[in-house]
């Protein structure tokens, strides 16, 4: 009997691994994007209008996709907190 076959026979929990890893891969993609999407929207809609850095950081996000909002979240968003700026009113 092959040994990974014999493997798989005694310890069935290894055997369903591969979709588990799938699966929380997945489940992590889903998050990083959905995090993603509401720094993209922040961003948009939060950051002040003066000067560039709204779309500065609007290009950032979207051309870095996970990594571009996690630097948003942990630079930009506590400075923009701290500053006070303005909350933009959607219509």
């Amino acid at each position: 009997m092959n040994r990974l076959l014999l493997f798989r026979a005694l310890h069935p929990a290894l055997a369903k691994a591969p979709l588990l890893l799938r699966l929380g891969l997945l489940g992590l993609f889903l998050l990083m994007t959905i995090f993603w999407i509401k720094m993209l929207v922040e961003a948009a809609t939060k950051e002040p209008e003066q000067g560039n850095s709204k779309i500065a950081w609007v290009l950032i996000i979207l051309l870095t996709h996970g990594l571009g909002a996690l630097l948003y979240y942990f630079v930009r968003r506590p400075q923009r907190l701290q500053l006070g700026a303005p909350v933009s009113i959607s219509p």
